[in-house]
């Protein structure tokens, strides 16, 4: 039993003083006239505050729950402590379907694993073979309770602190959704089952995804493991490969190519013929590759991924999308950095929004990675300056300035003190190479045919300095992989995402736009609205025609989630929810 005495020393620990009360209410009748149910209920109740203030639960694998005891005491403060699934009229139904409930949790991309669903099984049949067994009681009530707060938390928040692995997501303002509360209703219902609709992200991404977990997970059970082998350089269109049949069968399994009757010889030829072809294009497509029809080594190299691999992609996807705080009605403009590809969206609630959709090239793997993170938009810049960063500066142009003194004037560059549009350059004399060294002068790039921003910047002030822009080097959309920025996003199509940012704006329609792109004066265009920017990283995305596809993991972030994913642990409130008392971490940079 619980120590009472030490609760005179801890009168602050809200806790604590209802167990002081529950002990008084316990001891207020006279000796011999209290009732034995209310006396055997007040004990219970105090075992029960007594697990929730220790903080530690000796039937879970994870038996310290800290960071789940404020919603364990919310909950049980619901029930006035007393057991919320044990003996009452509703234990029969209840406590199976949690136990169902967390028994299928991969259904939801979650492992059951996480929420001892095995143990509490046993300790369920336990108990009902002995059920006067009043501390059990108690510590099976708790120990339900907790595994289940455990599950939607990590159905609503993820399992996986996002700023612990460099996703620079923003925090939630504050809670929008009552966990515990969610619970108690659901058990006075008797509606558990419909729980996790509740919960879960209501992102139409996330609901197809869920959707194709399904699938995946019947196709990597069903589906005959396929890898193809021997092909050295290339297979073309007419070659012969002895895996035909084999990659056909597979092909026709995804659903890439139909299925058809053709005669047996027909099936068994081993000639990669011209409806194979088709369906190795549409493979391709899935799988953010040039689809030429020519199985390459990247074709090779997707065609070899285990299935099993694929529903792994689709269950990081799932989690890294419950780490989006709820997006506010109105425009938004989302990077997918891995599938290269930028959509905004006109309404991100709407069922079929207005989706503007173009390619981009992001930051190169291994020196340049393009951050995770979310921002607003507020400027346009149009026909800006490069302001060149301190590191390409040192890194890159300063060697070329001393092999060739006339190497800024050659790119149109000039020599500031400071950044700003309304700020006088000049040009290299020979003499200044260690202020540039010591960043007392700084390098930027007129406005012109070669300025590496090309004609429009959209800047949304950020801790990685990071932003959108056009580019001269426009024949790098046509490469399927595109890698190969600083770090800054470049956009396909500058003027369609500045009429998708300025529309219904006063003052600018289209041929204004195209006009401010033409015109070699730098403007500034402060945007009325403020538009969320999201740079995400999923390897796994539908697209706006309502296809599943999944791309190379480039910066080898979804191996990072794996390792952090073998490691559970509760995610605490504190990393999701911006603190009331801390700086704003979201305050605009300056922009430079």
């Amino acid at each position: 039993m619980l120590n009472t005495a030490k609760l005179y020393f801890h009168k602050k620990n809200a806790i604590k003083l209802r167990l002081l009360f529950l002990l008084v209410l316990g001891l207020s009748a006279p000796i011999g006239q209290a009732d034995n149910t209310d006396a055997l209920q007040t004990e219970v109740s105090k075992d029960i505050v007594d697990i929730i203030t220790t903080k530690q639960h000796p039937y879970l694998k994870l038996s310290n729950f800290a960071n789940r005891s404020d919603d364990l005491d919310s909950l049980y403060k619901l029930t006035e402590y007393k057991l919320l699934w044990l003996g009452t009229d509703q234990s029969q139904k209840n406590i199976p379907a949690a136990l169902e409930l967390l028994s299928n949790a991969a259904i939801n991309g979650l492992n059951p694993t996480n929420y001892d669903v095995d143990g509490l099984k046993s300790r369920w049949q336990a108990i009902q073979a002995n059920p006067n067994a009043y501390k059990e009681q108690a510590l099976l009530d708790t120990a339900l309770s907790i595994s289940l707060l455990r599950f939607v938390h990590d159905l609503h928040y993820g399992r996986v602190n996002p700023q612990g692995i460099k996703f620079n997501l923003k925090l939630r303002e504050k809670k929008l959704t009552d966990l515990p509360a969610l619970i108690k209703t659901s058990v006075d219902q008797g509606t558990l089952d419909q729980l996790p609709k509740l919960i879960e992200p209501q992102l139409q991404q996330y609901q197809k995804l869920k959707q194709a977990l399904v699938s995946y997970r019947e196709l990597a059970a069903t589906v005959t493991p396929f890898q193809i082998t021997g092909i050295e350089k290339k297979l073309s269109p007419g070659d012969k490969h002895p895996q035909i049949p084999e990659l056909k069968q597979f092909l026709q399994q995804l659903g890439d190519l139909p299925e058809d009757n053709t005669a047996s010889s027909t099936a068994k030829s081993i000639i990669y013929s011209d409806n194979i072809v088709a369906g190795v294009k549409k493979f391709q497509l899935r799988h953010g590759l040039g689809a030429d029809g020519v199985i390459g080594k990247t074709t090779v190299a997707a065609l070899n991924v285990p299935l099993s691999q694929r529903v792994t992609q689709i269950e990081l996807a799932m989690e890294r999308l419950r780490w989006l705080p709820e997006f506010n009605a109105g425009k938004s403009i989302i990077v997918n950095i891995p599938s290269f590809q930028l959509w905004a969206f006109d309404e991100m609630g709407q069922l079929d929004p207005t989706v503007t959709n173009m390619r981009v090239v992001v930051g190169r793997a291994l020196e340049n990675q393009t951050p995770v993170l979310m921002a607003e938009m507020r400027f346009i810049d149009f026909m800006p300056y490069w302001n060149v960063p301190y590191s390409i500066a040192k890194q890159e142009i300063i060697p070329k300035l001393l092999q060739n003194p006339n190497y800024l004037a050659q790119e149109n560059m000039e020599l500031v003190p400071v950044f700003g549009n309304e700020v006088q350059g000049t040009g290299y004399t020979g003499g200044e190479i260690e202020q540039i060294k010591q960043g007392s002068l700084r390098i930027r790039q007129r406005p012109g045919g070669k300025n590496a921003l090309g004609r429009v910047k959209f800047i949304f002030p950020n801790k990685d300095d990071v932003y959108l822009h056009d580019t001269p080097a426009n024949a790098l959309f046509s490469k399927s992989r595109r890698d190969f920025s600083h770090g800054c996003v470049r956009v396909e199509k500058p003027q369609l995402l500045a009429e998708f940012a300025l529309k219904n704006q006063e003052g600018w329609d289209k041929e204004l736009i195209k006009q401010a792109l033409e015109t070699p004066k730098t403007r500034r265009v402060l945007l009325k609205q403020p538009i969320p920017v999201l740079f995400f990283y999923t390897t796994t995305f539908f697209d706006q025609y309502d296809n599943l596809k999944f791309y190379s993991d480039i910066y080898g972030h979804d191996n990072v989630l794996l390792e952090a994913l073998t490691k559970p642990e509760d995610v605490p409130d504190q990393a999701l929810f911006i603190s009331k008392n801390a700086n704003n971490p979201e305050q605009p940079a300056v922009v430079k």
